[in-house]
């Protein structure tokens, strides 16, 4: 075990002696490295000189956007059992730098290097009462720092699907003290709280609490607003309509095929994709490809400026496949969608959240490669979801759908049931950090 803790900080500490060269450029690796230098300057300085010593401080890392709405969740309900609190929010991925603006933390910052000079020298100036890491991703350095100065580390979200890659070694061999010394991990299931306690957390630090994840969805979806220029010109001329979310290439190259399909039976079908990463080489490429396949498109900013943003809309959008050009609007557009698509099913590193799509009342179709996701399984079982193993399939699924109004209310009805049924998990973790945090302040 200390040879591969030995590997690990010497492969992290070459990383860093290398962040200078990786940081150039506007790749997100490179924003990644660029963000990860500093970032221990900025969280120490301001626990240094911003930080109120008379208020408890809980430090909350997520590694990306998903893990991040997440933790929004429960802090949201921690602050308002503890008004007080004080919040900083790390993350990992660059694509959440647009969240991390929005967290509603005192301070915000890339995840330190992982080495113990960095983040002693974080938590030297942070004083947490508690560190709280979130779904999947915990730090061994973090943890075992945090441990030293008697501070708790905390996962919330909690889970291990089947075959993780964190179940096997080397990763179990790494990580096995680190979950040991988690002084709570609130499983999002039973079947995850025993997965946790098998790869080494204390039994008695284990609780189901549920997945804030669904909170979090429902709670964007309802504060969807009214008015937003990117929903009323669809909102003008209803037609059946097809949101695709989150997708990648793979996804899309089965969706528009499906989708091809489909315009031979309902001929006035619309599509709305959003992109996963919408860059423009991605943006291009698909816009290419669907206009070659006869679909007039347009952008959702074409959309809202030809189609009432400026005024009254005139009778919704005239394009028949509407790409999204960016991030942050996607639970809300899954409001105008009679059925819904989620990708990364058909994508190496799993699917994206399919709850936005259950919380606006819409069935929910999508690859195979779901694994990683307890809800997308849990939907297909209540019968809100179903699965497609190709384009035949997909447009199978959703022409049923878009056909027969009853089987799409009756899989609209399961999946948005599953959805209030599964509320509150943010409020049970919140009760339980709140025990942590009074315990150790």
């Amino acid at each position: 075990m200390l040879i591969v803790r030995i590997v690990y900080q010497a492969a992290i500490a070459v990383v860093r002696v290398l962040s200078p060269v990786l940081s150039l450029g506007t790749s997100k690796l490179a924003r990644g490295m660029e963000g990860r230098r500093h970032a221990h300057d900025k969280l120490a300085a301001w626990g240094g000189t911003l930080r109120d010593p008379h208020r408890p401080v809980v430090w909350f890392h997520a590694p990306s956007v998903g893990e991040g709405l997440q933790a929004r969740a429960v802090k949201d309900a921690l602050v308002s059992r503890l008004p007080d609190v004080q919040v900083v929010f790390t993350f990992f991925s660059p694509s959440a730098e647009k969240l991390a603006d929005a967290f509603g933390a005192d301070v915000t910052a890339y995840l330190p290097w992982d080495l113990r000079g960095p983040v002693s020298r974080v938590l030297d100036g942070l004083h947490p009462e508690a560190v709280v890491f979130t779904k999947t991703e915990i730090w061994p350095v973090v943890i075992a720092e945090a441990r030293r100065r008697a501070i708790p580390s905390v996962i919330v979200g909690a889970t291990v699907p089947e075959g993780a890659g964190r179940a096997g070694w080397p990763a179990r061999l790494l990580m096995r003290e680190s979950w040991a010394s988690l002084s709570l991990a609130c499983a999002i299931s039973d079947e995850d709280a025993a997965r946790l306690t098998e790869l080494g957390v204390p039994p008695e630090a284990v609780v189901d609490t549920g997945d804030p994840a669904i909170d979090s969805a429902a709670m964007r979806f309802d504060a969807a607003p009214a008015d937003a220029p990117y929903l009323t010109p669809f909102r003008a001329r209803p037609r059946p309509t097809v949101v695709a979310g989150s997708t990648w290439a793979s996804d899309e190259a089965v969706l528009l095929r499906a989708m091809d399909r489909i315009r031979q039976d309902v001929q006035d079908v619309r599509l709305v994709v959003a992109p996963h990463e919408p860059t423009p080489d991605h943006m291009a490429r698909l816009l290419q490809e669907l206009a070659a396949l006869g679909w007039r498109t347009a952008t959702l900013t074409d959309v809202e400026i030809d189609d009432g943003a400026s005024g009254p809309p005139r009778d919704g959008p005239s394009a028949d496949a509407v790409v999204v050009d960016r991030v942050g609007v996607l639970a809300h557009l899954y409001g105008v969608a009679s059925v819904s698509f989620v990708g990364g099913g058909f994508h190496d590193h799993g699917l994206h959240s399919v709850l936005e799509p259950a919380a606006a009342r819409t069935p929910v179709a999508f690859g195979p490669r779901h694994g990683n996701s307890r809800a997308a399984a849990d939907l297909v079982e209540v019968g809100g979801a179903k699965v497609a193993k190709n384009p035949v399939e997909l447009s199978a699924i959703l022409l049923q759908w878009l056909q027969n109004e009853a089987s799409r209310k009756r899989a609209a009805g399961a999946a948005f049931e599953y959805i209030q049924r599964h509320r509150g998990a943010s409020e049970r973790t919140a009760l339980r950090l709140e025990r942590i945090i009074r315990s150790s302040a």
